[in-house]
């Protein structure tokens, strides 16, 4: 998955997402980030989208929330835009599940927030007051009370005694007290869940040396040691064509036995996931074609056994339906919130073909086999048949679970590696997402900042979305799909461990990077000039050097995997690259900037670093792959980083941004949908109260 700065191959998500990271014109990004951007030219959504809708909505902390709009949604068939209403309230009915997902108190929390906020009948214009409200919307946009991207710990900015102040306050009937619990008491029990750092003080550690399923917070494991779940793991048989084994199971010890809790009907997460099957079923009634219709039903059938085998038939099946205008992901996709990369995260994506923009990113998957043939691989590490990959740009229609509020621009699925050899795969690029993200980066001021020069400047302004956007491409397209592992050799959870997600971020990067410059994409008609492959290039390493790090706190080292990657890759081509000065740091009027002094070479070097990682997949090398992200993608130079910080917030640009959903209403005359509606809220408060009365459906302990 891409993420401006999103969810690949394997196991590190069930979709490789790309999501913009920074606020700014200046990144380009896969899998799972937040903010890209794009060159208007490319972005067909302009045309279709209303040009005086308003994008940006509030902003609080460090996150601004933006709306988008569904161009298309209007041409679609009353019996289409049925589907889409019943595949929208399947994916918004699962939005308890990634509270749970990420702490064992987090659907506790979020409902004492809600109680609170929706029921206080204080003073609402008070300084602590507002210190309130931001905690909720930190809260609500995190998932959790860990910060989205960080994993670090977060708490209100009012004091303790104003936070019970206002509990008191509350209906106390709302709260999620237990049976003849007292105010009092609940208030001093949920004290230390809130305030004290000590308790579940980061979501995922990935820290080298350590127990990381022990020091993570998040709720896939309860009671077993990191030593444990692998020594229950590696019973199962991971060669040939084996499930995702853990993809959809807490595991947890019961009488002294490790066992697993499966998520389905009748197992944990039951009474949402039997709201999902619901909606589903009526889905499968509506389905575009057969091939849509079988996908569907085999998805109801693995929510209801929870059988994983029953997962791989449903992939199988999703990939295989090419030719339906509608589409969805939903499911436990990606795999980056567990510290061992085995538990998939509740989410889902709803979406329509974009037909005009899916054009661009056809064209390159077409050529995946010639750019799998001239790829700087070892020949044994290479496909020799590269299955059909199905590339198209969506317009997203409502997104759930982990794909929101931080959401996803790029999305490569399924995640098991022979799924992806034998049948192929689907790649995706979230087209009215982008143009959001495009329309409000061009307020920001980051590349004006922290761009070397007026050359640099310019080529990024003229060419930096579209390199963006074919970066995005490759990356999902051809970089998740290529290479393949030994045989004999393990999966990469296995493997690979606790550094899989980066390494294979890194890899799919790598080969948009090594690809962006080449000729091959002119003569496609992609792109018109190999100026565009030069400010991928900028972009690249200005941000893996420099900008993404106003995302982390002075003294923070990097632990998110996309960030990890990103400053792996541009670190190593920076170090290796010195002795013939092929990037540079250089001083100007007491500035630090990067300046990148042979494009030929760092493509070379690119290609280098390719190679290599493809060869510690490939052999399942875990400590080649540790010594390369432990030696240039986790510390930071705190001199460098407190530059940035102090240049970056003059800007008044947030550093992460998310969006609000649009609103599908459905027209009912008697048993019978006449009509289905969209609207576009303008308030990410409202909506997450909304949200959370319409869409609870789980206790607050699973």
């Amino acid at each position: 998955m891409y993420r401006p700065f999103k969810k690949t191959t394997q196991k590190f998500k069930v979709a490789s997402w790309i999501v913009p990271a920074l606020a700014s014109s200046v990144i380009i990004i896969a899998c799972n980030n937040q903010g890209s951007s794009k060159q208007a030219a490319s972005d067909s959504t302009t045309s279709t989208t209303d040009a005086n809708f308003k994008v940006e909505a509030e902003s609080f902390a460090d996150l601004q929330m933006l709306r988008y709009q569904v161009p298309g949604f209007a041409e679609l068939s009353a019996q289409q835009k049925e589907l889409a209403y019943y595949l929208y309230e399947a994916a918004m009915c699962g939005r308890d599940i990634l509270y749970d997902q990420k702490s064992k108190y987090g659907l506790l929390l979020r409902k004492t927030i809600e109680a609170v906020y929706g029921s206080y009948k204080g003073d609402k214009n008070s300084p602590d007051w507002k210190k309130f409200e931001e905690y909720c919307g930190r809260f609500w946009f995190s998932n959790g009370n860990h910060h989205h991207y960080g994993n670090e710990k977060f708490v209100p900015g009012c004091a303790p005694a104003y936070f019970a102040a206002i509990i008191k306050e509350s209906d106390s009937t709302l709260l999620p007290k237990d049976s003849g619990e007292s105010v009092k008491a609940f208030t001093a029990r949920i004290q230390p869940l809130v305030y004290d750092f000590k308790v579940e003080p980061k979501l995922v550690d990935l820290r080298a040396g350590i127990d990381n399923i022990a020091a993570s917070s998040v709720n896939f494991y309860e009671g077993v040691t990191q030593k444990e779940v692998e020594a229950y793991y590696a019973k199962f048989d991971t060669k040939g064509n084996a499930p995702l084994w853990g993809l959809n199971s807490k595991t947890m010890k019961e009488n002294g036995q490790v066992v697993e809790k499966v998520w389905k009907v009748g197992g944990m997460y039951s009474p949402a996931i039997e709201k999902i099957v619901s909606w589903l079923q009526k889905a499968v009634n509506v389905a575009e074609n057969a091939e849509q219709k079988k996908a569907l039903h085999l998805l109801v059938e693995y929510y209801q056994t929870g059988d994983l085998k029953k997962f791989d038939e449903y992939s199988i099946a999703w990939v295989n339906d090419v030719n339906s205008r509608l589409d969805v992901v939903n499911g436990f996709i990606e795999v980056y919130l567990d510290p061992i990369g085995k538990k998939g995260s509740y989410e889902s994506v709803v979406s329509i073909k974009d037909l005009e923009a899916t054009k661009r990113i056809k064209a390159i998957a077409d050529q995946a086999q010639w750019f799998e043939d001239n790829s700087p691989l070892m020949p044994d590490h290479k496909k020799k048949n590269v299955k059909g990959i199905t590339a198209k740009a969506i317009t997203v229609l409502a997104e759930s679970g982990d794909a929101a509020p931080s959401t996803p621009i790029g999305i490569n699925l399924p995640n098991n590696e022979w799924i992806r050899r034998d049948h192929g795969s689907k790649s995706v690029s979230l087209s009215n997402i982008i143009h959001a993200y495009n329309v409000a980066a061009a307020k920001g001021g980051t590349l004006d900042e922290f761009g070397l020069n007026d050359t640099v400047k310019q080529r990024l302004k003229q060419y930096g979305n579209l390199a963006s956007d074919l970066h995005t491409d490759m990356h999902e397209c051809i970089g998740h799909a290529s290479g393949q592992i030994n045989p004999g050799v393990e999966t990469t959870d296995k493997t690979l461990k606790n550094y899989a997600s980066t390494l294979e971020e890194a890899r799919a990067d790598l080969v948009g990077l090594y690809y962006i410059t080449d000729q091959k994409l002119i003569d496609l008609n992609v792109s018109p000039s190999p100026e565009v492959g030069k400010a991928g290039y900028d972009s690249y390493i200005m941000n893996g050097l420099m900008t993404q790090l106003t995302r982390i706190q002075p003294g923070q080292e990097l632990e998110e995997a996309h960030m990890r990657n990103r400053q792996t890759v541009a670190r190593w081509a920076f170090e290796q690259g010195k002795k013939d000065n092929v990037v540079a740091f250089e001083k100007n009027n007491g500035k630090t900037y990067v300046r990148i002094n042979d494009y030929g070479k760092l493509r070379q070097l690119f290609g280098q670093l390719l190679k290599e990682i493809q060869r510690i997949k490939s052999e399942g090398d875990f400590a080649a792959g540790k010594n390369l992200v432990e030696t240039y993608g986790v510390k930071v130079d705190p001199v460098l980083h407190k530059e940035v910080l102090e240049r970056y917030s003059k800007l008044n640009v947030k550093p992460y941004r998310g969006f609000i959903q649009p609103r599908m209403l459905a027209d009912v005359n008697g048993d019978k949908i006449t009509n289905i509606r969209m609207e576009y809220p303008e308030s990410f408060f409202a909506q997450m109260m909304e949200f959370g009365k319409k869409y609870a459906f789980l206790p607050v302990k699973n």
